[in-house]
């Protein structure tokens, strides 16, 4: 055991040295068979080079600080158009009407369902229940825009909507956005609520056209 001892060392010792010394490089230590440190920021320029540049998703305006993503559907012309001319975004028009428009949009619509689902639906009554249901329910939701109103904006304070696109452009501050114009837009939305379930009941119990709701 002892006379193998030496043996062993020596086994050990070139083990050793052909991991840290590759075959062919004698005499090199493991530092200088490493790249160095132009070889490796080619090397990472080469392969950042062969990523694709153009990104299907990205960052509006390509700052990634604004919060909002540019995707082929919110970029499309079509969709900024629709969206541009819903009576939210339509700044040219003044609050109380667009408050009607929305209003009268909601109040027709909503007749509809209560008079099909509600609880008196196979009764004489359901016409006028379901009208009333929803005029309620308008009633409900002007009461939700009043709270909204007061808890967000300031009587007199300036519009809190921005009065720059996002380009830089300096626009006009939707008076929407001020306490106002919010009291405007709620009146307009209850009137016209009101006045789209009145058409709805007039057109369904009064003038008898829709005979597949009977």
């Amino acid at each position: 055991m002892a006379a193998a001892s030496p043996m062993v060392s020596q086994l050990k010792s070139n083990f050793t040295r052909s991991l840290v010394t590759p075959k062919g490089l004698s005499g090199s230590s493991p530092l200088q068979i490493l790249p160095s440190t132009r070889q490796f920021s080619f090397t990472i320029k080469a392969i950042q080079s062969e990523k694709p540049t153009f990104q299907v998703i990205q960052p509006i305006n390509g700052d990634p600080f604004i919060g909002s993503l540019e995707t082929p559907v919110t970029s499309s012309p079509l969709v900024a158009w629709y969206l541009s001319n819903l009576p939210a975004y339509r700044t040219a028009v003044s609050p109380l009407l667009r408050g009607i428009e929305v209003g009268l949009a909601h109040g027709f619509l909503l007749v509809g369902p209560f008079v099909k689902a509600g609880p008196l639906r196979n009764t004489p009554d359901a016409g006028g229940a379901g009208s009333l249901a929803a005029a309620g329910l308008v009633a409900i939701l002007s009461l939700c825009l009043t709270i909204y109103g007061i808890s967000s904006f300031n009587e007199g304070a300036p519009s809190t909507a921005p009065s720059l696109t996002l380009t830089g452009r300096k626009k006009e501050p939707d008076q929407l956005q001020t306490a106002d114009g919010w009291a405007k837009f709620t009146g307009g939305f209850f009137f016209g609520g009101i006045s789209g379930v009145t058409w709805a009941y007039f057109l369904l119990y009064v003038l008898d056209l829709p005979y597949f709701f009977k």
